[in-house]
C-alpha cells in the first residue's frame, strides 16, 4: 500500500517514469495507478492526440513498441495503457530492448493483472535493472491489513468507522478490495461528512443484518453459544440469496484455520499473533475464546467437516442429490455437535 501511495505521489510531483509495469493478484491497487497515470499525465485537450489505450489480446509485443517509439504530437509525454496485458505472457520477453532503452516521452504503463512475470524471464530481470522504470507487484491484502487500509479510505471520504462494521464488511465482501470500495463509495453518498460507520449503518445502507451475519456467527462459535449459532444459520437459510452458503463455509473454514494456528503458537501475545496468523487486533478476542471451547483435534475434525460440505456443495462427494438446505442442515448438526 504503501508503495502505491510513493508511485502516485511521485506522479503529482511531476517525477514521471518511462515505464511502469503493474503486475500481481490484486487488480486493485493496479487500477489505482493506472487509472491515476490516464486521468492526471495529460490535459483533457491533449489526450486525443497523445493518449492510447491498447488490450493486450488485440494487440502484439512489437506493435506496442513501435506505438511507443512515437513522439507525442502536443504535449511534453505521449501515454499508452496496455490493459490485460497478462494475455501477452507468451510474447511479453519481447519487451526487453525497449525497457534498456525506453523513449523518455514515453510513458508506458502495462496492466498484467491476477498474474506475475515468471523470475526466469528476462524480462522481469530488466525491469528491475533498469531504475527509471517502476515495477510493482500487487498482492492480494490479508483481513488484518484490510483494517488499517478500510479506515484510510474512508478518511478521504471525510468519514470514520468502528472495527466492528469492518469486520462485518469484510466477513460479507471477503477481501475484494473492488467490491468494499465500491460500498464506500455509496456510503460517501448517503451518510454525511464527518459520519462514524456503525453496524447500524451498514445493515440500514449495505444491506447485511447487524444480528445474523457471518461476524456474529464467527463470535457465537468462539463462546460455543449453540442458540445463537442455530439462530444464525438458520436465519441464513431463510434468507439464502442474502447469505450465500459458500460464503458462510469460506467464512468458517478461515477462522477455524486461524484457530488451528493459534492453537500451534507458543507465543500468543496479540504483536505475534497478528504478526503470523495475519489478524486484525479485534479478532484476537475470538481466536482466544474460541481456544478454550474447541481443542486442536476438534478444530481439524471441524476443519475436514466443513472441506467434505463445500466439496458436496459443488456436486462431488455426495451419495445422494442434496439441496443447498440439506447442507446447512448438515452445517447446523456439525457446529452443534459437542
Amino acid at each position: 500500500m504503501n508503495e502505491v501511495k510513493t508511485i502516485v505521489a511521485n506522479i503529482k510531483k511531476g517525477i514521471i517514469a518511462p515505464i511502469y509495469f503493474l503486475m500481481g493478484e490484486e487488480p486493485y491497487f493496479i487500477d489505482i495507478i493506472s487509472d491515476y497515470i490516464e486521468d492526471h499525465v495529460l490535459q483533457e485537450d491533449q489526450k486525443g492526440f497523445d493518449q492510447i489505450v491498447l488490450y493486450g489480446q488485440d494487440v502484439s509485443v512489437p506493435a506496442i513498441i513501435d506505438y511507443a517509439r512515437r513522439f507525442p504530437m502536443m504535449s511534453d509525454h505521449q501515454v499508452i495503457i496496455v490493459k490485460e496485458a497478462q494475455n501477452l505472457k507468451n510474447t511479453i520477453d519481447q519487451l526487453v530492448p525497449y525497457v534498456e532503452n525506453p523513449t523518455p516521452t514515453t510513458v508506458l504503463v502495462f496492466c498484467y493483472k491476477y498474474d506475475k512475470l515468471d523470475a526466469r524471464k528476462k524480462l522481469l530481470k530488466t525491469l528491475q535493472k533498469n531504475k527509471d522504470c517502476v515495477l510493482l507487484e500487487s498482492k492480494k491484502l490479508y483481513e488484518n491489513q484490510i483494517a488499517t487500509w478500510l479506515p484510510d479510505v474512508l478518511k478521504k471520504k471525510h468519514l470514520s468507522i468502528q472495527s466492528k462494521a469492518i469486520q462485518m464488511l469484510v466477513d460479507f465482501l471477503g477481501t475484494d478490495l473492488s467490491r468494499i470500495q465500491n460500498e464506500v463509495n455509496k456510503l460517501a453518498l448517503i451518510v454525511p461528512e464527518n459520519t462514524q460507520v456503525t453496524p447500524d449503518i451498514i445493515e440500514k445502507n449495505i444491506g447485511i443484518s447487524k444480528e445474523f451475519n457471518n461476524y456474529e456467527l464467527k463470535s457465537a462459535i468462539a463462546v460455543n453459544d449453540s442458540y445463537k449459532v442455530t439462530r444464525i444459520l438458520k436465519h441464513f437459510a431463510d434468507n439464502p440469496k442474502d447469505n450465500p452458503l459458500v460464503m458462510t463455509l469460506t467464512v468458517l473454514y478461515g477462522y477455524f484455520q486461524q484457530l488451528l494456528g493459534f492453537h500451534g503458537l507458543t507465543d500468543q501475545s496479540e504483536k505475534n499473533v497478528m504478526a503470523t496468523l495475519k489478524v486484525p487486533i479485534f479478532g484476537i478476542k475470538d481466536l482466544r475464546s474460541g481456544a478454550q471451547h474447541y481443542p486442536m483435534k476438534r478444530v481439524s475434525a471441524i476443519i475436514a467437516a466443513l472441506r467434505e460440505i463445500d466439496l458436496k456443495s459443488k456436486g462431488l462427494g455426495a451419495t445422494n442429490n442434496l439441496t443447498e438446505a440439506d447442507l446447512r442442515k448438515e452445517l447446523i448438526i456439525m457446529l452443534s455437535a459437542q
